[in-house]
């Protein structure tokens, strides 16, 4: 079975899937991240424009096989939730304030910082 699944930066070495935080159903105090499969693409493209009116950045709808997005998944320790034809998936009120890929993009940017610093001090 073919599933959609909402990607950013498609294509780069920062390529991030779009997971939620929902709380754990066997652990009510832990969250759990959670991978939304769509069994139909317009759903996909719906949530995404979702994501996009609440100020996300834009999401590309990718088609991935149930066993592929599955083995991900159970490799990443995320959980997946498989989202119905015809279902309307919304998008939570609360986004994070700075996705992973934006924590690392900034923590390269320290690291280029510090390495340019670095290479000015040995210039001295």
């Amino acid at each position: 079975m073919i599933l959609y699944v909402l990607l950013f930066n498609t294509g780069t070495s920062n390529e991030g899937i779009h997971t939620l935080k929902i709380k754990d159903p066997e652990h009510e105090q832990l969250e759990q991240d959670v991978v939304l499969a769509f069994e139909e693409e317009d759903d996909a493209m719906r949530f995404a424009l979702l994501l996009e009116a609440q100020d996300f950045p834009s999401p590309s709808v990718e088609a991935i096989s149930e066993a592929e997005i599955t083995e991900f998944c159970r490799e990443s320790g995320l959980r997946m939730q498989f989202i119905a034809k015809g279902t309307l998936a919304v998008p939570p009120e609360a986004n994070l304030e700075k996705t992973d890929w934006q924590r690392d993009e900034a923590r390269t940017s320290e690291s280029e910082l510090d390495r340019i610093r670095q290479q000015l001090e040995r210039l001295l």
